[in-house]
């Protein structure tokens, strides 16, 4: 077909994923009919995925800046800086809908992607970590979740770069969407750090990396609207993703970066060349001029509406410093990549597209960006009503209960899935997945960063704004216990459809929970990615405002593992448990869920901090051995799965299902020697800190009220909880 021909229809425009009133704005903008180029051009760069026009309000809200903050929001990735002179470059992005149509392909160009927005900035990648949710439909569930872990082991494998695991969670209302969310950080020198902006007019434009193809053309649409069953065959092809080619075009990046030849540079992500080339020009305030006929292609007879949306993989765009064409091409022929010019910035604020010497667009720049629709949609934060929890028929033991969570595959080892990948590659890694959070070492340093995703839809569904909190503050304890300094976070925030006012409600009430807890734990948010939409036939996934945080161990002697010996100490610190509601106790053993299973736990932020200290400062004195966040499935299930972890057991004498079960706030187990226990305690009182000694651990028997049984035993419930869905 020619694309040239295709004539503007209602359902063209509606196909694009532009509403009668956008398509009036673009009319009145241009003062005539787009033709198909443009139309897609607006397409792509209107839509929800990219212009954010949906929640732009409100993450202007969003606390972004610090005393350790070098770039916020708006760049490839956000960088803060880490002292001695480097700094980190992190952040983390969705590739839901494409891993949905196609795991393997899916998961790993959402891999890919966001690797290339790290070195993008210069910073060579030194960590991932993923935040996955499914459905429960096993006979579905097997097939997604082994495609998805086996993309994101093959190209992070393939790359070269340590997978430190992360969330993985199951739940009904992601039958039609999984969640595939990937984080990556990297390190550079923070007076080495380079930006997508262009600078000047006459700037060579430069492709750089593999050939344009046919896969992905849509993809940034596709992944801005609402699944239908009957879409199924709709849907556009998904891109696909070569690492080895990405290895080599990060070393010639770096290459030509270290050459003083790279002015500004973009990644091809999505909506590929239109996005990269209109974001780096408007970030200047100038226009552009392409030349299609210079792009390189693996197809023949492709048309510029093509080319211009196409999502191929490991492409960027650069301009280049003037007089540096020639070294840059010897660099990336050097690479086996293709290097070619393909246009030039211009003062003029113009989108000039040209193919086969005919002018295929002709767009106003700026306006691109700048007029894009910015939505102010009616939303309705609905809380839940706090019905009182009634847990008086609790039947079963609570040893039963514990071993129901170690077998459910929320709360089971994941070490089936992290297996997978690749955790030690690069030979920085200081804890592998499983732990409270990644740790690696920065290379020639005894410096460590300490990363973590988290986030508890259940809380974020029923109460948005505490649920927004909560994720932030659960990244803040597992990167405090880990050792670590938290420092600063991205986030990706994945609802369903913003058009309804309820899920619109649960966007703005999560971010507002996110700002609070940000300002509170000074965590600013530097970085972030919002997918929507995320809902099948009008059945929308739960609010999963994933949280990715990370935290600086000035020295790696202060690393805290999950660690445990027979006759050390178990102290529990910062309160008693009893809250129970919207409990995994609730939820997997009594089958209380929603409304009726009560309110969400509060958040004390002052006390949050004060905690924090306390544990840096005993860690500082080196009392610690161990230690552990208490989270979902409260002390009892933390407790089990420290004991499990180091192949020892543990008494409890109680079996009051708040006190075992119970998933207050602020709330974590540490260890120490026998002989530091009451030197603890009086640290603890001193900074009236509230401290209980829970007991010491034996050789091997896990205790709870009357029933007692082998670690071993436990310790299979909790290996094989996940053999079902991926055996």
């Amino acid at each position: 077909m020619n694309l040239s021909s295709i004539k503007i229809t209602e359902d063209l425009i509606r196909n694009h994923g532009i509403t009668d009133q956008e398509y009036e704005t673009i009319v009145n903008l241009i003062k005539r009919e787009p033709n198909i180029t443009e139309l897609g051009i607006f397409s792509a760069m209107w839509n929800e995925h990219c212009s954010y026009k949906s929640t732009k309000k409100w993450l202007k809200t969003l606390p972004i800046s610090g005393p350790k903050v070098i770039c916020g929001p708006g760049e490839n990735a956000g960088i803060i800086d880490i002292d001695d002179g480097d700094a980190l470059v992190f952040k983390i992005e969705s590739h839901n809908h494409p891993s949905f149509i196609d795991p393997f392909q899916g998961s790993a160009t959402g891999v890919g992607g966001i690797l290339r927005d790290i070195f993008t900035m210069g910073a060579r990648p030194i960590v991932t970590m993923n935040a996955l949710s499914f459905g429960t439909n096993k006979n579905k569930v097997k097939g997604l979740l082994s495609g998805v872990v086996e993309g994101i082991g093959s190209y992070g494998n393939s790359f070269g770069v340590p997978n430190l695991g992360g969330e993985l969670r199951f739940d009904p209302s992601y039958e039609g969407n999984c969640l595939v969310n990937v984080f990556a950080a990297g390190v550079l020198n923070k007076d080495s750090i380079f930006y997508s902006g262009a600078t000047e007019s006459n700037l060579p434009l430069v492709y750089l990396g593999a050939k344009t193809g046919r896969d992905g053309i849509g993809g940034a649409t596709m992944a801005s609207n609402e699944f239908t069953s009957k879409k199924e065959n709709e849907r556009p092809t998904v891109q696909i993703g070569d690492p080895f080619m990405e290895k080599c075009l990060l070393e010639a990046c770096l290459e030509l970066m270290k050459a003083g030849a790279v002015i500004s540079i973009q990644d091809m992500g999505a909506a590929g060349l239109t996005c990269s080339a209109v974001e780096m020009a408007g970030k200047g305030n100038l226009g552009v001029m392409l030349d299609l006929d210079n792009v390189p292609t693996r197809e023949s007879d492709m048309h510029a509406y093509e080319m211009m949306l196409s999502e191929s993989q490991e492409r960027m765009l650069m301009t280049l410093a003037p007089g540096k064409e020639k070294e840059a091409k010897e660099i990336f022929q050097k690479w086996d990549l293709d290097f070619s010019i393909i246009g030039k910035t211009i003062s003029e604020d113009r989108f000039k597209i040209y193919h086969n010497s005919r002018l295929e667009a002709d767009l106003p720049l700026q306006a691109l960006s700048t007029k894009a629709p910015e939505y102010d949609r009616k939303w309705k934060i609905k809380i839940k009503k706090n019905i009182t929890p009634n847990f008086n028929n609790f039947k079963a033991t609570p040893m039963k209960a514990l071993k129901t969570l170690l077998s459910n595959p929320n709360y089971s080892s994941k070490k089936i899935v992290w297996e997978q990948f690749d955790h030690m590659v690069l030979a920085n890694t200081i804890l592998p997945p499983g732990s409270n959070a990644g740790i690696v070492r920065i290379k020639n340093s005894q410096k460590a960063i300490a990363c973590s995703l988290d986030c508890n839809p259940k809380y974020c569904e029923q109460d948005p704004i505490l649920g927004g909190s909560h994720a932030v503050t659960e990244t803040f304890r597992n990167l405090v216990i880990s050792g670590a300094k938290p420092l600063a976070i991205t986030n990706n925030l994945n609802f369903g459809n913003p058009e309804k006012s309820e899920i619109m409600g649960q966007i703005v009430g999560c971010i507002k929970g996110i700002s609070e807890a940000s300002k509170k734990l000074n965590m600013p948010i530097v970085s972030g990615n919002v997918s929507l939409y995320n809902e099948t036939n009008g059945n929308p996934i739960l609010p999963t405002p994933t949280i990715g945080g990370v935290g600086l161990i000035k020295n790696i002697k202060d690393v805290i593992k999950i660690k445990a010996r027979v006759n050390d100490c178990l102290i529990l610190i910062g309160g008693i448990p009893n809250h129970l509601g919207q409990s995994a106790f609730l939820r997997e053993i009594l089958q209380i869920s929603g409304e009726k299973a009560g309110p969400v736990p509060k958040i004390n932020f002052k006390h949050e901090n004060m905690i924090a200290k306390f544990i840096q400062k005993i860690n500082d004195k080196n009392l610690i051995i161990g230690g552990h966040d208490i989270s979902d499935g409260g002390l009892l299930l933390a407790a089990a799965e420290i004991c499990i972890l180091n192949q020892i057991g543990f008494e409890f004498n109680s079996e009051d299902p708040k006190w075992l079960f119970g998933e207050n706030q602020g709330l974590y187990l540490i260890i120490c020697e026998r002989q530091n226990e009451k030197l603890i305690i009086t640290e603890a009182k001193a900074s009236k800190v509230p401290l209980q000694p829970l007991g010491y651990f034996n050789d091997g028997l896990f205790k709870v009220g009357k029933e007692t049984t082998k670690i071993d035993e436990l310790k299979t419930i909790f290996d094989t909880g996940l053999d079902e869905l991926i055996i």
